[in-house]
């Protein structure tokens, strides 16, 4: 009797061990970040994918980490919002794509103390040449 009931429950574990369905690890994220030097300059194309983690971004897990720990990560800056006159440079970058499952589309540029601070946030996802970090750690 106890063989069968030791068999039955290796079936039910292992039946449970499956590769798991995108919708039992949440929603996806899937980006494609085109980054420019300037307007006209050659873009730089790099793309993230986490759950699972792939893509050709440089420490693509610690960006999905990264990236997931903000608090509404695209979110533009509110129009209503006083920034400081700085400019940051002629850097520019476009997401597109998906984040936990909702279409995104977003631009980051320098041209004021807002923008500059929002690219900080997100300076992983760019270029080191673009004034982006080499990548989260």
């Amino acid at each position: 009797m106890r063989a069968p009931v030791l068999l039955s429950v290796a079936a039910l574990l292992a039946a449970g061990c499956g590769s798991e369905s995108s919708e039992a690890r949440g929603p996806s994220t899937s980006l494609t970040i085109t980054s420019r030097s300037a307007p006209g300059a050659r873009p730089v194309v790099r793309t993230l994918r986490c759950d699972p983690v792939g893509g050709t971004l440089g420490n693509r897990a610690a960006a999905c980490r990264r990236l997931h720990a903000l608090t509404d990560p695209f979110a533009e800056t509110p129009p209503d919002t006083a920034c400081t006159e700085i400019y940051g440079g002629p850097a520019s970058a476009v997401v597109k794509g998906t984040f936990a499952g909702r279409t995104i589309s977003t631009t980051f540029g320098r041209r004021d103390g807002c923008e500059i601070e929002r690219w900080q946030r997100h300076r992983f996802l760019f270029p080191p040449s673009l004034g982006g970090g080499s990548g989260p750690s």
